[in-house]
């Protein structure tokens, strides 16, 4: 959706997110928007290493039925 923004596009936002908050307050937000996609990164991960888990013991259950 945001794929073709572009650096022009980017500085524009950036000047309109300046003018809105402030020159104090924007490291403030962009703080929390890295902590905020830090804790989702974080969280995917661990969830992507859960279901790999799941699925490694359900093959080693049905090889292990497999082989008897």
């Amino acid at each position: 959706m945001f794929a073709n923004i572009g650096f022009p596009g980017l500085i524009l936002i950036l000047i309109i997110a300046l003018v809105i908050f402030g020159p104090k307050k924007l490291p403030e937000i962009g703080k929390a928007a890295g902590h905020t996609l830090k804790e989702f990164k974080n969280s995917a991960r661990d969830l992507t290493s859960d279901v790999t888990d799941e699925v490694k013991e359900a093959k080693e259950i049905i090889d292990g039925k497999e082989s008897k």
